[in-house]
């Protein structure tokens, strides 16, 4: 059940919940949802002195710790569909008699948390805002090649299909435009993409580090259109080869991105809008040194460094 990043943990101390006994956990989630309080609670965290919880949509902050523990929540953001549904009316009214309960529940375990870390200025405010609770800012890491420069083939996206992603606005944009696309990392939805796309667009599935290099060095921009975006690791890879991005301003990608200089951010989440982008992009030079240097920021390196700082201040803190 670890799927893509089972080799990496195959020397890990994993010691799953009951959950992962569950019939169908992986693939009917939704359903057990009301029992995530549960999951977690019935872990036994006594014997630690630090507890580090990487949190999102699955409430794992939610884990019972004692007094002498110092308790970190790294949170990837308050549950959206607790905190930000995005449902018809029909769904709200489905999804209620589950989310208003967790809510309540999802607030109340944010309390127990000691100290908190966001993964972008968005998600602290996001914290702030649902769980009235401080956030430090310490971005993930992520591999930076430093090297490369910019292509002249092709406009590229990088990432899953899924709709929040608003692959659409890239495929229709450089239909219009007549522009080549390649989408990489296609997953379950590339049959659909795949019908509303022309043949400027090519689809690969996900490909190794070395080959990723290659692809990169083709490209002209990575286009990372997606308004909701808190954080996301193909930029920041992008940027790392030398090549720029043009992304939504509305989302997390404007902490990530110098506008002009490592790439173009556009305001309007609509094809119109992004065509606009590119045609402007067009216009525009970037350096590939300046989109190193920036996705430099972002290496394993700088987040080591910042997390062990933090970690250590609050284990001082905690114990003075």
């Amino acid at each position: 059940r670890l799927g893509k990043v089972a080799k990496q943990l195959a020397d890990w101390d994993i010691r799953p919940t009951c959950a992962q006994r569950l019939p169908g956990i992986t693939h009917f989630y939704q359903a057990y949802r009301r029992w995530l309080p549960y999951f977690w609670e019935s872990l036994n965290l006594s014997e630690y002195d630090l507890v580090i919880s990487s949190s999102g949509d699955y409430l794992s902050q939610a884990v019972l710790t004692r007094s002498h523990t110092l308790h970190i929540s790294y949170c990837h953001t308050p549950p959206r569909q607790l905190w930000e549904p995005n449902q018809s009316t029909q769904q709200k009214r489905l999804a209620n008699w589950v989310n208003t309960p967790l809510r309540q529940y999802d607030f109340y375990a944010a309390q127990r948390v000691d100290r908190f870390i966001a993964n972008s200025d968005v998600v602290a405010r996001r914290i702030r805002k649902f769980y009235r609770r401080s956030a430090e800012v310490i971005h993930p890491p992520v591999q930076v090649r430093g090297e490369g420069s910019a292509g002249t083939e092709y406009y590229l996206y990088v990432g899953d299909l899924h709709p929040l992603r608003q692959v659409d606005l890239a495929i229709q944009a450089c239909q219009q435009l007549d522009r080549p696309l390649w989408v990489v990392d296609t997953g379950s939805e590339v049959d659909r993409r795949k019908q509303l796309a022309g043949k400027n667009v090519r689809f690969l599935d996900e490909l190794p580090p070395d080959a990723m290099q290659e692809i990169y060095r083709g490209a002209i921009a990575l286009i990372y259109p997606s308004p909701y975006e808190d954080f996301a690791f193909s930029p920041v890879e992008a940027m790392g080869h030398g090549v720029p991005v043009i992304a939504s301003e509305l989302s997390g990608m404007k902490e990530i991105i110098l506008n002009f200089r490592t790439g173009l951010l556009f305001s309007q989440p609509t094809v119109e809008g992004l065509c606009e982008a590119i045609l402007q992009f067009e216009k525009l030079r970037f350096s590939a040194n300046a989109c190193i240097e920036r996705a430099e920021e972002f290496a394993e390196s700088v987040f080591v460094s910042k997390f062990e700082w933090f970690v250590a201040k609050a284990l001082d803190d905690h114990h003075s």
